[in-house]
């Protein structure tokens, strides 16, 4: 199999702004949570719980209401690291809220499975369609079904300080696992802690055993496991051994276990933004979070922005890339005007803002022209010149095994693990599933 290219936004499909007014593909408007007067209320869940995102999203949602002023939608901004717990308890109660956040993969699947998710197929607009193109939609489709809308991109790699770097006496991005363990001596005899991880939150951790894997397995490989939920091919232990050795060179921050990503100061994130360390592993939303916590809350000067290191003898091509793709999807039940709420956001004009406000890379193309932090511009050149993209793994392997990888992946870290457990970890709740 030639990857899954669920990232790749390759459809350069160039479109004019939409009009704003109600513009969902949906006929029949109201017929749920809708009232005898013809008003509709909507519920809303999303990740911004502060800055920029969540201003944007209450003037997006503004912009809406005034567009349709029959509809109101209620807005609820949780943490991050609190939201998949809490949708699927609302989903499985059946008090779901009505527009939700989606990140496709295995856990977009188990919610269509347990048909919670609205099949917006027929619902989004031709021009939404050309605007996301087929390969972002595709990232939240099942069986030729559409069940929510991209909003961003968001390919992993590190970011780091260009100051620190120079302070360090590096002068070359490393673009090898030996050109890494080098910068990482480099800065640790120049008394900076090299990599800022934010372990306690688990799935930054597991980042690492995913890029490691990335690099280790072939394509085919990667998306065979997907596929059969099986993780025998010795790369995955290899990707494991990896880590673990890289670790042993303690290039982490102090405390990285007890480190959050991206709560304060002192999260991983926050680390960087303070040049308190020098590198981070994350997607493409790390430097709007980054830039929420520098001093000035201003994007971070001297960020840069490098692929994951080539890994000697991997089979997985050293271009390939992972990472997310944030969107959202309507509840099963949800009123029409969920859809053409989905619609409206997904028009140029909210696409661009959504990519200032949250200083990431928009999923419409025709929105990322909007770009201009050199980091991201590097990400994007990156990615367009990608073999083939990944989503991350806890995503691509649903919610089930995707925990038991990075709960494992954070033992073996923690000294209570190791490659081989993590492998036997993952088959054990694959083998549930």
């Amino acid at each position: 199999m030639k990857a899954r290219k669920t990232l790749a936004v390759a459809a350069a499909v160039v479109v004019g702004a939409m009009g704003l007014a109600a513009c969902g593909g949906g006929d029949d408007s109201g017929s749920n949570g809708g009232s005898s007067d013809g008003k509709v209320e909507l519920t809303f869940w999303h990740n911004s719980t502060t800055g920029d995102g969540k201003a944007y999203w209450e003037d997006t949602v503004a912009a809406f209401e005034e567009a349709n002023p029959n509809v109101t939608i209620t807005i609820q901004s949780i943490q991050n690291e609190d939201m998949d717990g809490k949708l699927q308890t609302a989903l499985n109660s059946g008090d779901a809220p009505d527009i939700f956040m989606a990140r496709g993969g295995g856990k977009l699947a188990d919610v269509v499975e347990a048909g919670q998710a609205m099949d917006l197929t027929d619902k989004l607009t031709d021009e939404t369609k050309s605007a996301l193109g087929e390969a972002s939609l595709s990232a939240f489709s099942i069986d030729g079904k559409v069940y929510g809308v991209p909003t961003a991109v968001l390919p992993g790699g590190l970011y780091y300080s260009k100051d620190l770097f120079e302070q360090a006496g590096i002068t070359e991005t490393p673009t090898t696992m030996d050109e890494l363990n080098d910068a990482v001596d480099k800065l640790k005899a120049a008394g900076i802690q090299p990599i800022a991880l934010g372990a306690k939150d688990a799935w930054p951790a597991a980042h690492w055993y995913y890029f490691f894997a990335l690099r280790e397995c072939s394509a085919d490989t990667m998306a065979q496991a997907a596929a059969d939920m099986s993780f025998d091919d010795e790369c995955w232990t290899k990707a494991g051994q990896d880590l673990q050795d890289f670790a042993g060179t303690e290039p982490f921050n102090n405390g990285f276990l007890t480190t959050s990503a991206q709560q304060g100061a002192g999260s991983s994130a926050g680390l960087v933004a303070n040049h308190q360390a020098a590198m981070e592993l994350m997607g493409a939303w790390d430097p709007g979070v980054i830039a929420s916590l520098t001093p000035d809350q201003k994007p971070l000067a001297d960020l840069g922005w490098f692929p994951f290191p080539a890994v000697d003898g991997g089979e997985g091509d050293p271009s390939a890339m992972m990472g997310g793709v944030d969107g959202f999807s309507c509840y099963v039940d949800a009123p029409a005007e969920c859809a053409d709420f989905l619609n409206f956001a997904a028009q140029k004009e909210y696409q661009e803002n959504y990519a200032t406000a949250f200083v990431t890379l928009p999923a419409s193309k025709d929105a990322q022209g909007v770009v201009t932090d050199p980091a991201l511009k590097d990400v994007l050149t990156a990615y367009n010149d990608a073999a083939y993209v990944s989503v991350w793994l806890d995503t691509l392997f649903g919610q089930n095994v995707g925990n038991a990888l990075n709960t494992s992946v954070v033992d073996m870290l923690a000294g209570n693990g190791s490659p081989d457990a993590i492998v036997e970890t993952v088959n054990a709740a694959a083998a549930k599933e």
